[in-house]
This record gives C-alpha cells, structure tokens and sequence, in this order.
C-alpha cells in the first residue's frame, strides 16, 4: 500500500499501481469524468499512469492551467491526425500547447494549404473526437523510436530523437495516429468538444532562419461549444483593441522597413504621450529619492563581460561595432545597470550615502527574432524606466517595499485593478543558468518573500523564473479582457555588487559591498504602452489623452472665439484644436467621439456673447453651459482625483 496525499492534506491508502484515474473515480464519478491529468510529486502526468510510491496528488481539470495545456497539447495531435488524413506524407516538426491553444509546425511538402483549408480540417478533428479513441502512451528504444521515423522519411523528428537518451522515449498513438511524444495527454479525444483553427503562419524550424520555412497552424479547443463561442467574442474585442490599430487611428507610432524591423518611430502625439507617462514617473521617484541619470547608448564590450551579460546573451544580441582602434569593440546597451554600477563605483560612497537611488529612461537593444517581433509589445529597440538603488543588507527589505508601494500607486492611477506578483526564483535543476554564491541567492530570495508577504500580496511562486544574477518579483497585470501581461519587475542583485567590486565605507569604517535593486515599474515604455492603449481601448485618462478638449463652432464666425479660447486653455495646460470645418455640428460632435476626445465644448452665439462655454462629456452627454474658469476647476478636479494627489 501507498498514500496518496491530496491538496487539502487528505491522505488515502491506495493499492502501488493505482492509477490518478482510479483515486477520482474513488472519490466522485462526476469528478473522474471532468479529469484531465494529474499532478504527482509536482509532475504532470497522464491520469491513468500507475503511481508506485507515495506521493502527492492533484487531479487536475479544465479549471486548472495544466489542465488546459494537457488538453491543448492533445488537440494538437488530434489536429495533426486530421492534416495527415487529407495531406498525407506531410512531415511533422512539434506541436506544443500555448498560452492560448496549441500550434503544430508541419512541412507540407507538396501539399499547398490555405486559410480557407482550415475549416474542413477543423470538421475532421469534431468527428475524430467523437469517436472517444484513448491516448495510449508506449516507451519505445532509441532504435525503434529512429527506425520508425526512418521509414516515415521525417528528418524533424529524427533529428528529435537525436537529441533523446535511450530509456526515456515514448509514444502516444491516438486512433491511426502516432506520434513521438513526453506526453502528458488526456484521457481520450472525447473530451475535446469545441474547435477553432486560428491563423496558418511560417516558421523556420527550431527558430532558425538559416533553416527551413514550416507551416504554423495555431488553434484552440474547448470542452464546451459555449466557451469557445465566448472565447471568439473576447478575439474580436481584442482585435478592436489591437494597440497597432489603435496606435495607427490615434497617430501615436509608425515603423519603418527603411529604419529596420522592431525599431518603432514615435510621431508627436505619441512622443508626448509617453513624454507625460515619465514625468508622471519622474515626479514619484523625485519625491521617492531618486536622483536621474543618463548613460550612453553604447558601451565597451568588456563592460559587458564583466557583468556577465555577454557570456548570457552575446550571441542573441546585435554584433559588436569595431573601431578603427585595434582590438576596441562596442556593443549596443542590452541593459542599464552595468552603466549604473560604474556611476556608483566613479566616487568613494559612505554608508550615509546609502541607499543610493539612480534612475534613467535608458533605451536598450536586444536582437530579436524577427517572426517574433509584434507591434511595440516585442521590439529590438526599447527605453526602460529603470532604476538602481545601491542599499546596505539591512535597507533590502525596506527599499523592496517602497518600490512595491510605488508599482501599486502606477496600476491604481493607470486603472490596472486586477494583478498577481510573481516571485521567480532559482530553477535548483539547473543551477548553471544562474552566477553567484547560494548563500546570496539565499537572502536575495528571503528578501522579495518576506516584503510581498508584509505588503498582503497576492503571490504565486516560479521557479525556473529568475534573472540569472538574482532572483525578482514579476508583476502580472490582468487587463480589461482577462489576458495576463508581465509589466513591473524588481530584482535582488548581490552578484553585479560583486562582479563590479563596488563598495562603500561602513560606521565600522570598514569597506563592504552594497545590494543592488533592481526596478522598472512599467517594464519597457513600448510594451507598458500598448498594453495601457489595449485596456483602456484608447480612453486613456484624462491627464495623460493627447487631446482633452475640442472646440466646435457651430459656424463658421465663432472660430476667432473658439481660438482665442483654445489659447487660454493652453495656458492652463488643457490641450486640445478647434474643428473649424464648415460641418454641421452634429457631425463634429460624432467625430469626436469617435476620436475618443474626453470633452467637447461647443461655441454658439450665446457663448461667444457671454465668454462662456456649452460643455459636452465622452460618454456623460451635455453637462450645461460654463464659464471659463468653471471649466478649468472641473478638468483640474478630474486630473486630481485621476492621480489621487489628495490621498
């Protein structure tokens, strides 16, 4: 006998061979039928593998994230099952679950598939689910595993197989198909009851441009029609907020193949809006303690190396730039803090001294991939609101706290509500990935734990997470249609303090190394803005909006008033333009609407006569007429409350 122990510390005997399948049909028959895998030890498994020992359990559903990638990871054999029965002969790269869905990378040969072959291969996965065929998983030699794929002429996953220890191979055949796989799987195909194939896209094969060009197809599926249908309706939501259509129709950004891919271009309206995002930041780390800096766009290789950022991510990052000068190479910054560590290091510091804030709005380059480049979310060219505090071991904790507190007061004025803290922390499987001693990765990792538990966080724990000189706390950002995005981060450093030999002078006169924090509250200003753009659908608030006002004329003899007027709100900073078409005004009302411009004020006889102004709100309808210095009151009180300067 073994006991199995469950989530709520319940423990059940159970016969060594017993199956995660057997344990739920125990406990509920309704239960059972909602299974999808298991969860032994901390490894997902498939619900009807024997357990031998004792372990711990989790039965895992559709309710829980394994759960849906276990079944997305099916749909992606049972769609690959489907391509091989109307395109045989295809050859089959990998089919992993996503965030959302699944996607396989196939090479059709001679086949030729389009957007519009996908519902017909979406039908054949409806009726091949139905049939309910078990996902039997087999373990197979290395021989066998390369003889069978031989003779199926699939140089993709022999190349897999290459890679694999003999011993550790498998399997899984659903109905005619096979396929090589670690698994885990779902229980049968039946539980797959919704379909959607999304998009067909090429991808090079291991991500390699020097490689061949595969097939993407990516879909999704469901266990029931009803959410599929919601989730369709969330798609089109997400499309209307694309921040790239967005970004186009409100004038913010543009690129350029000329400039290069990934390389985004601010025009005015966009430039000024992320000009008001760092003030905004700049104000509340002026009033944090944070002194600004500026630091080049490049730096010496050798700065580098010894940072460690070369040896991590040299060969991903652009080439380095010779000069004339022998020997001397140049990189485009990857990050700041190597900068910043050489700003601290340029004096003697004290122990008074510390902590010591630095903040810089500094533009980094990384080389990404080019298929993985996407609007202003993944570019190749970046400004991060960062900043570095050089603290005493004593200050960690309280520091941490204050730029958690400082996170918590951008989501609230920015209207981010719904948000989760990441601890990410060392992967203890792979401890090569990371530099430094244990002993501080040890107090690095107690320090973020202990700060999130006193602020009341809602945390979860990643391991496998962590930069690679220091463990941080990723914050998780729902936005206003359910997706998760990572914008804050802030990071323990004890490593970089090393590396740089920076030190200070203690009350005991003696030299001691500081702590490095790092932090960026918004992340990247590119992703954090098109992630606000997609919440807020372009209603941004009103102190941040490009234009907060229009003035209409309902004709064409009160545009002198109306610019007149337009120039005593500017000097109240109330920006805004006159719409001095000859337009009926009805049209001009629509029109702003449309362009998302929060008031409009409308200028008639009786206004122009009176110095007054009839005020009309986005979404209110009209709020009267107003005299000018009633109008300013209501948009500075507006603003107030938007950056809650009275808390």
């Amino acid at each position: 006998m073994i006991n199995i122990t469950l989530p709520d510390g319940t423990v059940k005997q159970v016969a060594a061979g017993t199956s995660a399948m057997d344990i739920a049909m125990s406990i509920s028959e309704g239960l059972a039928r909602n299974v999808l895998a298991a969860k032994v030890n901390d490894e997902v498994i498939d619900a009807n593998r024997s357990i031998e020992t004792d372990a711990s359990l989790q039965l895992l559903t559709w309710n829980d994230t394994d759960g849906k990638a276990t079944m997305w990871h099916s749909s992606a054999h049972l769609m690959a099952e489907a391509i091989e029965f109307y395109y045989p002969g295809v050859k089959l790269a990998i089919g992993p679950p996503i965030k959302n869905g699944f996607y396989y990378d196939i090479d059709f040969m001679d086949h030729t598939i389009t957007e519009a072959d996908l519902e017909k291969i979406e039908q054949k996965m409806k009726e091949l689910a139905k049939q309910k065929n078990e996902y039997v998983r087999k373990e197979v030699s290395k021989a066998d595993a390369i003889s069978y794929f031989t003779e199926k002429n699939d140089e993709y996953k022999l190349e897999l197989i290459d890679g694999l220890d003999d011993g550790s191979i498998t399997f899984y055949t659903q109905g005619e198909f096979t396929d090589l796989c670690r698994g885990p799987h779902i229980p049968h195909t039946g539980h797959i009851k919704a379909v959607k194939l999304t998009s067909i896209a090429g991808a090079y094969w291991r991500g390699d441009e020097t490689r061949k060009q595969l097939t993407r197809i990516y879909g999704i599926t469901f266990p029931k029609n009803k959410e599929l249908t919601e989730h369709l309706e969330k798609v089109e939501l997400a499309k209307a907020r694309d921040h790239r259509k967005l970004g186009k129709e409100l004038d913010l950004f543009t690129f350029s193949q000329r400039v290069g891919q990934g390389l985004p271009l601010w025009l005015p309206k966009g430039a000024a809006l992320r000009e008001r995002l760092e003030n905004f930041l700049k104000k509340a780390q002026r009033d944090g303690g944070y002194d600004q800096v500026i630091t080049p766009h490049i730096g010496s290789k050798e700065l580098y190396v010894c940072s460690g950022h070369y040896a991590k991510y040299g060969k991903d990052s652009f080439q380095p730039i010779n000069t004339p000068d022998e020997d001397e190479e140049f990189l485009l910054k990857p990050m700041n803090c190597p900068h910043h560590c050489e700003i601290f290091k340029s004096r003697p510091r004290s122990y008074r001294d510390l902590p010591t804030r630095f903040a810089e709005f500094g533009t980094v380059y990384r080389y990404e991939q080019s298929g993985e480049l996407h609007g202003l979310t993944r570019v190749r060219g970046f400004t991060q609101d960062d900043a570095h505090i050089f603290c005493t071991q004593d200050q960690v904790k309280d520091e941490f706290k204050k730029v958690i507190d400082l996170v918590l007061y951008i989501f609230k004025t920015l209207d981010f509500q719904n948000f989760k803290a990441q601890i990410s922390l060392r992967d203890p499987e792979t401890p090569e990935k990371y530099i430094g001693e244990d002993s501080n990765w040890d107090k690095a990792e107690n320090a973020i734990i202990e700060a999130a538990a006193e602020k009341d966080l809602n945390t979860v724990v990643e391991y496998g997470e962590a930069a690679f000189y220091g463990p941080k706390l990723d914050f998780m950002v729902e936005d206003a249609l359910g997706r998760e995005w990572q914008l804050g981060t802030i990071q323990v450093d004890y490593n970089l303090p090393e590396r740089f030999e920076l030190e200070y002078t203690g009350a005991d006169n003696q030299k001691h190394r500081p702590v490095m924090i790092h932090r960026a509250p918004f992340g990247s200003m590119e992703r954090f803005v098109a992630v606000l753009l997609e919440h807020c659908a372009g209603d941004f608030p009103l102190w941040l909006t490009t234009d907060q006002i229009s003035i209409l004329p309902i004709s064409e003899k009160y545009n002198d008033y109306a610019q007149n007027l337009l120039k005593v709100l500017n000097n109240y900073d109330i920006r805004g333009f006159v719409d001095e078409r000859n337009e009926k005004i009805g049209k001009k009302i629509r029109e702003s609407e449309l362009g998302k411009i929060p008031f409009m004020l409308i200028i008639g006889e009786k206004e122009a006569e009176n110095n007054q102004v009839s005020v009309r709100q986005r979404g209110m309808g009209d709020l009267g007429v107003m005299d000018i210095d009633a109008f300013t009151a209501l948009i500075n009180d507006t603003i107030e409350k938007e950056l809650a300067l009275n808390v």
